[in-house]
């Protein structure tokens, strides 16, 4: 039961109190909405006040190996991964069905993950569900799913060969809870339209987006029982079964390199294929000719869902020429941005997910003072608000120079909103100092020229670049990172070939034909 009270005064609290009443709590495995076998329950808490919103089936070990178990019997045993018909369908169904329930869905989000509503605008709900299924599904009328070689001069004329795509076969889909719906979505689109089953683990601080798509699956698509299975636990023990069980073909997972380098670890025993999108500490870099204009809505973007996004450009890199007017913009600007209630449109920056994020941040920020960095505002927690929100967890926008690009808060992932400056010679510099970095997720550039922007651009060790305000952005278009940013990419042909295998064909034509 949610222990917020109802107050129309307070948006994210009315909102929450509706997303309560609207939220699925069951999982689903093999084709049935169930509790937990343990009857086993976790809450949801609301990172916007503190409070519990309501409670998700747990799932034990016992309806884990049953969700995989049941993964494993739908690819093995039905026509699911041949049957690219019904796959189109099934994806074409399950986008009616989340449509239907878009408006909701968006609540649910603002409510558990703390996004503030012009983010759902945006990645964290339209822009995916405009596409992430779609793209896919139109992929597997055009794909090349077979593909003749040429006459082999080793052997002859007469034999031919043949090159196949086929699925994978189960696939281990672990989400995060910075955007949730979007990286399921990018994930189970291709993954099913590819012939794959799936596991999907969404992160236990977000779960009713996934358990709501359990349920449109469950009643308003054709999907095979057993093809689909959201499984939600806060056990990591639970979910660590995905990545040993020799059942689990593909491990695809989005969150933290420190957990991403466990799973492969973990996948090694049973060779797993593993694509892992994975953490960053992505670089903006202003070269000389940027236009000022510019520079303020490109660094404010950090602030954006209070900075938890792996692709973020926490790292402003500002030729000197520019960088004290530039600092004291920011700085401006960070001070002037709105924090609090996500459900209000004004609102840019919301809460970080739970209380020890918050922390993490604050103490990435005591850190960086302590050894020498300047913190031009914020560096604290956000308190200056009103009193449903106090318990929720708010960081304020904070601006950090006189930091050497080597120390931890320039090197280290922070995901909270906190950008560091730092300043640069010339372009060669500005190219080091951007891939002095164990990542290479992300990056940026701004420049009054666009070849010299798009040269600098092709310098950068990283899987995206945006050049003066550029979308990379897109289920067409792969996104991963370089180094520690990950292993392969999510979307695009890159993406949805990562759940197929190639098998190729040899065989002899008879004499004379």
């Amino acid at each position: 039961m949610s222990d917020v009270v109802e107050d129309h005064s307070a948006p994210c609290v009315a909102m929450g109190q509706r997303a309560a009443r609207a939220a699925e709590s069951r999982m689903l495995i093999d084709g049935a909405l169930r509790p937990a076998a343990s009857r086993a329950e976790f809450d949801n808490v609301s990172p916007a006040t503190g409070h519990t919103l309501g409670a998700t089936a747990a799932a034990g070990a016992e309806d884990m190996d049953a969700a995989i178990g049941a993964a494993r019997r739908a690819f093995d045993d039905t026509d699911w991964s041949t049957n690219r018909g019904l796959r189109q369908r099934c994806l074409t169904q399950l986008q009616s069905a989340l449509e239907a329930e878009r408006e909701a869905l968006r609540e649910e989000l603002i409510a558990e993950v703390g996004c503030p509503v012009m983010t759902t605008q945006l990645a964290q709900l339209d822009w995916p569900l405009a596409a992430a299924l779609q793209y896919p599904a139109e992929l597997i009328e055009t794909f090349e799913w077979e593909r003749a070689l040429d006459a082999d001069p080793l052997f002859g004329e007469r034999n031919v060969r043949t090159v196949v795509k086929e699925p994978v076969g189960v696939v281990a889909a672990i989400t995060p809870s910075n955007f949730p719906i979007e990286v399921i979505l990018n994930k189970l689109g291709p993954a099913l339209a590819a012939g794959n089953s799936v596991v999907l683990k969404p992160d236990p601080n977000t779960p009713w987006n996934a358990t709501r798509l359990g349920r449109l699956i469950a009643e308003h698509t054709d999907i095979p029982p057993g093809v689909v299975n959201v499984v939600p636990t806060p056990s990591n023990e639970v979910a660590g079964r995905l990545a040993t069980d020799p059942r689990v073909d593909m491990i695809s997972f989005t969150g933290s390199t420190a957990v991403g380098k466990l799973l492969l670890r973990h996948g090694a025993d049973t060779m797993k294929r593993t694509f892992l999108e994975l953490g960053g500490k992505s670089a903006l870099i202003v070269l000389d000719d940027a236009n000022p204009a510019k520079i303020i809505p490109s660094a404010v973007g950090v602030c954006v869902h209070a900075g938890q996004a792996c692709a973020a450009t926490t790292r402003l890199l500002v030729h000197e020429a520019l960088f004290d007017d530039t600092v004291a913009a920011v700085a401006a600007a960070f001070e002037a941005v709105s924090v609090g209630d996500p459900a209000l449109p004004q609102t840019l920056v919301g809460p970080v997910i739970n209380a020890q994020q918050k922390q993490r941040v604050l103490d990435a920020c005591a850190q960086a003072r302590a050894e020498g960095a300047e913190i031009i505002t914020g560096g604290g927690p956000f308190d200056d608000l009103p009193a449903y929100l106090a318990g929720g967890h708010y960081v304020q926008p904070t601006v950090i120079v006189g930091v050497d690009n080597a120390a931890a808060i320039a090197q280290q992932e922070v995901f909270g909103p906190v950008l560091v400056i730092v300043p640069f010679t010339d372009d060669d510099q500005a190219v080091r100092l951007a891939n002095d970095s164990a990542y290479g997720l992300a990056g940026a550039v701004l420049s009054a020229s666009t070849d010299r922007g798009m040269s600098v651009a092709r310098r950068i060790r990283t899987g995206a670049v945006g050049v003066n305000g550029g979308m990379y952005y897109g289920a067409d278009a792969p996104f991963g990172g370089y180094k520690n940013s990950g292993i392969g990419r999510q979307c695009g042909i890159e993406g949805f070939q990562q759940y197929l295998e190639s098998k190729t064909i040899g065989y002899r034509k008879p004499r004379g034909r």
